[in-house]
């Protein structure tokens, strides 16, 4: 062993510039793995700090023990609590102080007109608590608010906004309010809880605002004595509490509101990260097999020699795998330290694009250190292994033979099981996406496709590369025929090479077809749903905004430019048991505007006791019209509803409609979150537009849009979530032209000779560089072509899959400019890869090159 250790770090000393491209692909693989480990710990602990921090007077919260949550949301609404309590509550021995804590939607419009904040994060509003302690914000600069109209503000959402002390401006509750800034907080020693935005008023007008009647409240913030524990607080506070309401520590729910911001964002965030350094250590992969691939085959002499002195097969292997064990030690150690830098350098740009980073010390736990570097000497030694087995199984008698390379190429057994693999994996993924809609399904199926195009790939190589160079021989002449033929001269290379670059743009065209079809699905749904002229909505998506004005769709109605203004409102409850999201409208007005399709019953009778739902929600819940479904709405009242219509979509109209004067008993703070209008006959777009926009302008001016702009801006974060997709998958693409790079320059080194020929016959320098860059856009446009095919498979399969797992219509779009603009991005990539191996093999001396062995 102490041999072939020695004989490792021998060969290292000696041949270093081959396992460049090699450390290089580790070394980017686990720094982007610990960078993404690093910091979602340093995430979790910043956020948890900070809830302490701004929680830390609070030593109980009294809130509406159960929760109704929807499919599709994380966080539940709760009951609101009587603030008649609070005085129940401070008669409580060991009781310090209490106070409610009103909170709602409030949307603040910043200097310039637009509103601030509300994309994803909420934008909340509440009353300011006088009591220091029990408030979770610190009043930073100015005073707190006295009189009608006065707000405190936190100060990142003031500082986003333009907005300072003194200044007036309009908070969307959703009703505009006129608002005077007094006061700019800060909390847990933030400018704000992350990108959430809170706007702190008076109590009265909390009230007025965000609650549907006065003595209303979200929950009461409980302080203890001196020498009360919050347990013993939450044993001495749960006897006088009414049935529906619960007491919890303070400590309780602080953790319930990082975790929030854990479940909610963090592990997304952080798992979204982790799925791509998945690929690129899987790229990666792909990169150090072949390096090793390489340098065995040209080893061959060497290692046969090594053979014929007496050396046993298990001593070559171990020297192989020590090389790479040492190699991968290096470069995975050295990642460790670049994705500390990473995570360092994040934290010190997320709060110069916009997103507050809070302060604190990067946490490095022992997790995030050993599993990128287990994983990277994983990729390297599991790469490296069958490179290592087949040095090992050299004869000694090769030392007496030409040094071979490795021209293995397509055999029928590869052909055979890549068929059998490509077979499988077409059953499974129809199977998953046609006769039993599954995504887990679809998902094997796609894994199985991969395998199959790793295990052809050697097999289509041979074809591809003539195909594909075939131009280069009537375009380049003689130097393109060299280029083609040395990129056949090892088929088994060429596809290895080749893999790691499709994978990368598999993975994009994946993600590019996914977010046209989400396009497509989108404008399919405005334009097969929605039959208005124009939309209004809040400029926001997710969790942000505050809605639009419930008394703006009257108002507009009351336009003569205007047929038909329904809003879209939503509310909450458990149906039959189960939590639903509820639209609350005009339900005649909702069928003029909105498809419904088919409609058994009728819309019109719905009244204050009636219900509408889709027939899938229908015969999931097994009603039919006429039945009664029973639902509990969050101020906890149970009541029966009469099924008195079914219909058949539910795209944008939601799954179960009731009234207004259904709900008005039950809601809290209303809101609609869009509003249809139709114009009369004969009004033109742009006048029925500019009559909607001047009403609308007194609500907050929310957009006013017609369907397709509608349509273009619901489907804006898409593009967002592309940039970023692309922005990630740079690394997975930089990791294959490495490869694609190191490759050549093994491939240069071996062929020394044969190129010191072709120079000693007239070749010229610019004619070999050429010969090589050309060489390694052919590879390039191999791995290219082949992962636009795979990446389109696999969004065509990711579309149909999510269409049967979801209620929603998918519609499935190539997008061909994108696809275009990623595949000459492919080639372009192979050129520059192809760069440095070309300079290096143009400099090569011609008559060192001839005498070389």
């Amino acid at each position: 062993m102490n041999a072939s250790l020695r004989l490792s770090l021998t060969s290292l000393r000696a041949h270093r510039r081959r396992f460049a491209g090699t450390f290089l692909a580790v070394f980017l693989g686990v720094a982007f793995l610990t960078g993404t480990l690093v910091m979602g710990d340093t995430l979790r602990a910043s956020f948890g700090s900070m809830f302490g921090e701004a929680t830390s007077g609070t030593d109980a919260v009294v809130r509406g023990a159960d929760a109704i949550t929807t499919p599709g949301e994380a966080q539940g609404v709760r009951r609101p609590v009587d603030t008649s309590l609070q005085k129940a509550i401070e008669r409580v021995p060991g009781v310090a102080a209490a106070a409610p804590n009103i909170q709602g939607a409030g949307q603040l419009v910043g200097s310039d007109g637009k509103p601030v904040g509300g994309q994803g994060p909420p934008t909340l509003a509440g009353n300011w608590i006088t009591d220091a302690r029990l408030n979770p914000y610190r009043l930073a600069e100015g005073r707190a608010p006295a009189r009608p109209g006065e707000v405190v503000v936190n100060r990142g959402a003031a500082k986003k906004g333009g907005l300072k002390i003194g200044d007036t401006t309009v908070l969307r509750t959703p009703d505009p309010v006129k608002v005077t800034v007094v006061g700019l907080a800060t909390f847990g020693g933030q400018d704000g809880m992350a990108q959430v935005t809170f706007t702190g008023m008076t109590r009265a007008d909390a009230e007025k605002y965000l609650t549907a009647r006065p003595g209303l409240a979200a929950a009461i913030e409980v302080r203890a004595g001196s020498g009360v524990s919050q347990q013993d607080l939450v044993r001495r506070l749960t006897p006088v509490l009414p049935e529906g309401v619960e007491a919890i520590t303070g400590q309780q729910s602080a953790q319930e509101n990082t975790d929030m911001i854990s479940s909610q964002f963090l592990t997304l965030f952080t798992t979204f990260l982790l799925v791509f350094s998945g690929v690129a250590l899987l790229v990666a992969t792909f990169s150090i097999h072949n390096t090793f691939a390489i340098v065995v085959a040209q080893r061959t002499r060497e290692n046969a020699l090594l053979r014929a002195l007496g050396a046993a097969r298990r001593q070559v292997t171990a020297a192989a795998l020590a090389e790479a064990c040492l190699v991968a030690l290096t470069a995975s150690l050295t990642g460790l330290a670049g994705g500390i830098g990473i995570a360092a350098g994040l934290q010190a740009l997320f709060p110069a694009i916009g997103f507050p980073f809070p302060d604190g010390d990067l946490v490095i736990k022992t997790l995030s250190m050993v599993l990128p570097l287990a994983a990277g000497i994983a990729v390297c030694l599991g790469s490296a292994l069958l490179p290592a087995r087949r040095a090992g199984r050299t004869a000694p008698l090769a030392a007496l033979r030409e040094t071979a390379v490795d021209t293995s190429g397509a055999s029928r057994v590869r052909a055979i099981a890549g068929g059998v693999l490509g077979a499988l994996a077409l059953a499974t993924t129809l199977t998953g996406v046609l006769v039993s809609p599954s995504v887990w399904l679809a998902g094997v199926g796609a894994l199985l496709a991969l395998a199959a195009f790793v295990v052809l790939g050697p097999v289509a190589a041979t074809t591809a590369v003539r195909l594909l160079g075939g131009p280069l021989d009537r375009l380049r002449g003689v130097t393109g025929s060299l280029a083609r033929r040395n990129a056949l001269r090892s088929p088994k290379r060429t596809a290895a090479t080749a893999s790691a670059l499709m994978i990368g743009v598999a993975v994009v065209s994946l993600f590019t077809v996914f977010g046209a079809s989400l396009k497509a699905t989108m404008d399919q749904t405005v334009s097969r749903s929605f039959a208005g002229d124009v939309a209004v909505s809040s400029p926001s998506f997710g969790a942000g905004g505050s809605g639009l004005s419930p008394r703006l769709a009257p108002a507009l109605q009351r336009l003569p430019q205007v047929e038909t203004a329904v809003g879209l409102g939503r509310g909450v409850a458990e149906v039959e048991g189960r939590g639903r999201a509820l639209t609350v409208t005009d339900p005649v007005a909702l069928a003029r505007t909105f498809d419904l399709g088919t409609v058994t019953g009728s819309l019109r009778d719905l009244g204050s006791d009636g219900i509408a739902l889709t027939r899938k929600e229908a015969d999931r819940q097994h009603l039919r019209t006429g039945d009664t479904a029973t639902l509990t709405f969050t101020d906890g009242k149970t009541e029966n509803f009469t099924v008195r219509a079914v219909y058949g979509r539910s795209e944008l109209a939601g799954d179960y409609v009731i009234t207004r004067a259904a709900w008005a008993p039950h809601r809290t703070q209303d809101a609609d979150t869009l509003i249809a209008v139709t114009f009369r006959h004969g009004v033109g777009a742009d006048a029925g537009k500019a009559a909607v926009r001047q009403v609308a302008a007194r609500y907050g001016n929310p957009e006013v849009q017609t369907r397709d702009e509608y349509a273009q801006s619901s489907a804006g974060g898409i593009d967002m979530m592309l940039t970023l997709v692309y922005a990630l998958l740079a690394l997975a693409v930089v990791i294959a032209l490495l490869g694609i790079a190191n490759t050549l320059t093994l491939a240069v080194h071996e062929r020394t000779r044969e190129l010191g020929l072709l120079r000693a016959v007239g070749q010229t320098r610019a004619q070999l560089r050429a010969m090589v860059r050309w060489e390694s856009v052919l590879v390039a446009a191999f791995g290219t072509a082949g992962g636009l095919g795979l990446g389109a498979f696999l969004g065509w399969v990711l579309v149909k899959a999510s269409d049967g797992a979801s209620d929603t219509a998918f519609a499935f779009a190539l997008p061909p400019a994108r696809l275009v603009v990623v595949a000459l991005v492919g080639l372009t990539a192979g050129a520059l890869a192809g760069l440095r191996p070309a300079r290096r093999a143009s400099r090569l001396d011609v008559l060192r090159a001839i005498a070389t062995e």
